[in-house]
């Protein structure tokens, strides 16, 4: 028991620490006319997709897509530690690129990763393999991360973050 926590307490700490590491890398611009990302997703999809209650959304950025990621908590995350521009555990993050811009970020963030091609969603899609679900649908470029709060086994965590990020880009694709 006491390793399965230790591990989930590094595979927390490794993804904190890469989403932070991409969110500050230099060059990266933020797109003008930002979409607001919340309005795709409803706090009853993010719920489901976390498999728990959720806070509201709120904005906070993601610089990495050029947006602004939409954010909703667990109820694990307490109020003083919510920060909208900094991904953890225990919450859904959605961020939708509108505009003639959404094909360079999406191509941007897919060389920059592992990415692992995945099928029937939008036109075309890919899992960074550790954090986030990248579809591109037209000109919108979505990504969604399901970020649960107790981390299971690295591949159980991956296993269950992908399925759940695939079911909330199929909720949200028909709107845009």
């Amino acid at each position: 028991m006491k390793l399965r926590s230790t591990l989930a307490k590094s595979v927390v700490a490794i993804i904190t620490a890469v989403c932070s590491a991409i969110a500050a890398a230099p060059g990266v611009a933020t797109a003008a006319g930002n979409f607001n990302s919340c309005s795709v997703v409803t706090r009853a999809e993010a719920a489901s997709a976390l498999g728990q209650a959720v806070t509201a959304g709120v904005l906070g950025h993601a610089t990495v897509e050029g947006g602004l990621a939409c954010v909703s908590y667990g109820p694990a995350v307490p109020p003083t530690l919510r920060d909208a521009d900094v991904p953890m555990g225990d919450s859904v993050r959605v961020v939708v690129v509108k505009g003639p811009d959404a094909l360079k970020w999406y191509k941007d963030y897919e060389s920059g990763v592992k990415a692992q091609p995945v099928s029937d969603i939008g036109d075309q899609a890919f899992f960074d393999g550790y954090a986030s679900l990248s579809v591109l649908k037209g000109n919108y470029y979505l990504r969604d991360a399901v970020i649960p709060p107790p981390i299971p086994s690295p591949k159980k965590y991956v296993q269950l973050v992908l399925k759940d990020e695939e079911r909330l880009a199929k909720a949200i694709l028909p709107k845009l």
